[in-house]
């Protein structure tokens, strides 16, 4: 609610104010939360503007209806995450594995909204988010790939084609991208979850937060997604991911052995002594830079030919394109 300006958390401070905030001079001019309020924290989760979720980033604060069609009309984050005792609607499922507690576009739009019929047919197994949300990070960058494993390094930092930094000593190499297409999965609202201390198989790639659903599942629809990929530490021995200490650990010597030793003592896992590196993916749900329906993807961008199309319609469960018949059920 912070109507000054001053406020900051503390990168360090797992949500916590910064030090050197005046809070007596925040807490004395609040006032209804805006969507600058809110960003001060979600428009730079992960390290830096856009960094995690890629479709959150400082054009929201002022917008124009392109860029976000809800809040370049003048809606503000608490349309639709509406509060109530503090409690505020919606939910990551970075974090939060079931369907509770979500914003929804039903909530406000109807599924059948469309005057084509063909499209509101498609909606029962087509989530609204897919059609309108053709890309995202549309003019901010946001990171697509991160390898803890080249980290540690003095090697100089080279800058991409937006003048950012694809390395850095403290976390390693990095891929950034802009105006990207959505990776598009099945999700009937639940996700599956990695825990700390669950075992993992070192040949394959560790999902952190896969989406749940299929073709099968009547309560699935597919959904839009930005993938986050990249290389973690995990302890070889025991076959899970090691919890490093960072912050005046391995930030501060450079040494993965130490810093896994006292991480995953804090953590009260057992470290055999022995570390390597698997590839990761987490799934961010695509739900804020809605285009205008006049945006939206059109027939051709997920039916037709198979160089051009953005379904993969074998990966859904299906043996081809199912706007052929040849290959319905």
């Amino acid at each position: 609610h912070d109507q000054t300006g001053l406020y900051k958390k503390s990168p360090a401070g797992a949500g916590m104010p910064a030090e050197g905030v005046d809070l007596l001079a925040v807490a004395q001019n609040v006032g209804p939360s805006t969507r600058e309020n809110c960003g001060v924290c979600h428009f730079y989760g992960g390290g830096g503007e856009n960094v995690k979720h890629g479709d959150l980033d400082e054009e929201l604060v002022d917008p124009t209806p392109e860029y976000d069609v809800h809040m370049g009309n003048g809606m503000t984050c608490q349309d639709c995450h509406t509060t109530e005792n503090h409690n505020i609607k919606g939910r990551s499922m970075a974090i939060i594995t079931d369907e509770s507690n979500r914003v929804l576009c039903t909530d406000c739009h109807e599924s059948n909204v469309h005057d084509n019929e063909k499209l509101n047919t498609h909606s029962e197994k087509i989530a609204c988010q897919t059609c309108h949300i053709p890309v995202y990070a549309k003019a901010k960058p946001t990171k697509i790939y991160w390898d803890w494993s080249t980290s540690g390094s003095d090697k100089k930092a080279p800058k991409d084609k937006f003048g950012l930094a694809t390395y850095s000593k403290e976390k390693g190499d990095f891929v950034w991208d802009v105006k990207i297409k959505p990776e598009y999965y099945w999700y009937n609202g639940n996700s599956e979850r990695y825990l700390k201390g669950d075992k993992l198989n070192p040949e394959e790639v560790l999902f952190l937060n896969r989406p749940s659903g299929s073709h099968k599942d009547e309560n699935s629809k597919i959904y839009p997604f930005k993938v986050m990929r990249g290389k973690q530490i995990y302890d070889t021995k025991n076959n899970y991911l090691i919890i490093p200490k960072l912050w005046g650990g391995y930030w501060k010597y450079f040494d993965w052995n130490k810093a896994s030793e006292e991480g995953m003592k804090v953590a009260g896992l057992d470290y055999s002594g022995e570390y390597g590196w698997i590839d990761t993916e987490m799934y961010w749900k695509l739900n804020h830079m809605v285009s205008p329906k006049e945006d939206a993807l059109k027939c051709t961008d997920c039916h037709g030919k198979s160089g051009e199309r953005r379904m993969d319609w074998e990966k859904f469960g299906y043996k081809g394109d199912q706007m052929l018949k040849k290959y319905r059920k």
